[in-house]
């Protein structure tokens, strides 16, 4: 047994090794992270995904006799995670303000294009904008949009 059947079998298990790193372990760090920091929106992107972690759970459990004959539902499921864990997606908070919030809260709503684009940057990129706006103001904000717009 040489190191290429160590590296299959790695491989071939990718998600019994990655899956409660992606799910647990991380997701634990940043939400105790989320709780001390004074920004809400790692609160949001870490509560819901903890909601959404909770659904799915939910619908491995009830379905898991269909899910056993998917061989490749393990890897759907880590890619999902992923998806929703890591901060370059912003997956749950995307999740959140697209679907969950809009159903649940206000059916009819439907948020704008600014709302949209503040959904697809990374929390980190919110707080700047956040500090921007509170610092100098939203007109200064569009002139400065403005301005690279008229640049490309």
């Amino acid at each position: 047994m040489g190191w290429g059947s160590f590296l299959k079998a790695v491989l071939y298990n990718i998600d019994i090794f990655a899956g409660p790193v992606v799910t647990l372990l991380y997701p634990l760090y940043s939400s105790i992270r989320a709780i001390e920091s004074p920004s809400r929106l790692d609160d949001q992107q870490w509560l819901t995904y903890w909601v959404l972690y909770s659904f799915m759970t939910l619908f491995e459990l009830s379905f898991s006799r269909v899910l056993e004959w998917l061989p490749f539902w393990p890897y759907v499921k880590l890619i999902a995670t992923c998806w929703l864990v890591l901060p370059v997606f912003n997956g749950a908070a995307y999740v959140y303000e697209n679907f969950v919030r809009q159903m649940l809260l206000n059916p009819n709503a439907r948020s704008g294009p600014g709302q949209r684009i503040l959904n697809a940057i990374s929390p980190s990129t919110k707080n700047s904008v956040e500090r921007f706006v509170h610092q100098y103001g939203p007109d200064a904000l569009d002139r400065a949009m403005k301005r690279r717009r008229k640049q490309n």
